[in-house]
């Protein structure tokens, strides 16, 4: 299938569009994953940059066809924007968000997620810093445990030196 789109130079382009390529149901987890993948699929499609453009005003009784003809392709493609993202997320989402209309709207899916990513970001490092070695454990299961942990942080763009994950590592240590 193929999606001809108007440049601003007024050249029609025709891209080819791969609908099977869009990313899996958003479930609530790995948000930041997701968005990348929605945001190319959205770009393949060149329908990003309704993330940032709101629609265009009309001016009361103004008739120019070309705003008024450049006013219903914005909310068409508006419609199609949201919709995608829409239909990529499970049915309580879907439902959750159902009633906002535009892309703008749809932010608060974005800030809803980041305050949870904080949290997440939190209980990680809670894990890190409340992590206990124990003697009934070796000492080298117990280090990877720590890694595990330290690898999750690091997933979550939180950089820690290997200086100072060594220097926490020695400081867990048992007594014995």
């Amino acid at each position: 299938m193929n999606q001809i789109v108007t440049q601003p130079t007024g050249h029609a382009v025709t891209i080819p569009v791969n609908h099977g390529e869009k990313s899996d149901k958003f479930i609530g987890l790995n948000f930041k994953r997701w968005q990348q993948k929605m945001l190319f699929y959205l770009t393949t499609l060149n329908l990003a940059r309704f993330l940032t453009e709101s629609a265009l005003k009309l001016k009361e009784g103004e008739e120019d066809v070309q705003a008024v003809s450049s006013l219903d392709a914005w909310k068409h493609s508006n419609f199609l924007y949201r919709n995608y993202i829409m239909n990529s997320l499970v049915e309580s989402l879907y439902n959750l968000y159902n009633t906002l209309k535009t892309v703008k709207e749809l932010e608060s899916l974005d800030r809803k997620n980041k305050i949870g990513d904080v949290g997440t970001k939190k209980f990680i490092v809670g894990q890190f810093l409340d992590y206990k070695m124990v003697d009934s454990k070796t000492v080298i299961s117990q280090v990877q445990e720590l890694q595990v942990i330290l690898d999750k942080i690091h997933a979550k763009w939180m950089i820690l030196s290997e200086t100072f994950q060594v220097a926490v590592i020695i400081e867990k240590l048992s007594p014995t």
